[in-house]
């Protein structure tokens, strides 16, 4: 059973909802003052998340995620000696694959930007969601476990979907399912959320699980420390340089010239 009560805090305590289900907006505007009010969530610039990632079979991996308003991430996973690392500066994505035996930075490919533009919105796709184009409707309450909640789903400017299971007490997300397109086909993802601490005045998820829907075979994310409004350079989010270098000209390919260029035998 998903035990989140005992380790959200006193903090995040509420008492019992009023009769009747609120609206969307106002089950949207209790959470953000759970978590610590837009002012605290606005005065956070930077974050640094560090930690384990844990794959279902158990091999685990450090992870550090960094964030930087309005819209840059970057990603490292360390395991055995090697990191990779996929990155968005609010443009453009990137990634480093030493696993699959690519050590040279490259593009995202489309399905891999649409999941790291996710992770790049710095507070939550719930937070401000008119702004940034998305619709939200109430979907009433539902049970996650034991916990009562209540029900909303988040529809993007693409079509893909969020539902959101909120905790009728707290106020906090406890699990939230993904539904996109993928290559033309729907695939469903959910994520359990808990071990909420406060981070600067702002309370953020410590712990995090994610699988395929239906499934109990989950990765799960624990951060040891999540650090707020700490230093992070713009470079950071930037594709570095190949650093394999590229192999030299043949005599026979420098020579030709489809351009109609001077060629190193021309200048000879």
């Amino acid at each position: 059973m998903w035990l989140f009560a005992p380790i959200v805090g006193v903090a995040l305590l509420a008492t019992a909802p009023a009769s009747g289900t609120p609206s969307a907006d106002q089950i949207i505007a209790k959470y953000v003052e759970r978590v610590g009010g837009m002012d605290k969530i606005q005065a956070v610039t930077t974050l640094r998340r560090t930690g384990k990632l844990t794959n279902p079979g158990g091999t685990e991996a450090v992870i550090v995620r960094e964030n930087k308003r309005p819209n840059d991430v970057r990603q490292e996973f360390t395991l055995q000696g090697m990191t990779a690392i996929n990155a968005y500066n609010g443009t453009a994505g990137w990634k480093i694959s030493p696993f699959q035996g690519k050590k040279d930075p490259e593009t995202l490919g489309e399905d891999e930007m649409k999941v790291i533009v996710e992770d790049s919105d710095f507070d939550d796709p719930l937070i401000g969601y008119q702004k940034k184009g998305y619709q939200v409707e109430a979907l009433g309450t539902d049970d996650v476990e034991g916990t009562a909640t209540y029900k909303l789903r988040l529809i993007e400017k693409d079509g893909d979907t969020r539902t959101y299971y909120l905790d009728e007490d707290s106020g906090v997300p406890i699990k939230i399912e993904v539904k996109r397109m993928v290559r033309g086909a729907p695939q469903e993802s959910e994520t359990y959320l808990g071990d909420y601490k406060e981070v600067s005045g702002w309370y953020l998820p410590f712990s995090i699980e994610t699988g395929v829907k239906g499934n109990d075979n989950r990765t799960k994310i624990t951060y040891d420390k999540i650090e707020a409004n700490v230093p992070i350079d713009d470079q950071r989010f930037e594709m570095p340089a190949a650093k394999t270098p590229a192999p030299a000209a043949s005599p026979a390919s420098a020579s030709t010239s489809r351009s109609g260029s001077v060629s190193l035998r021309d200048k000879d």
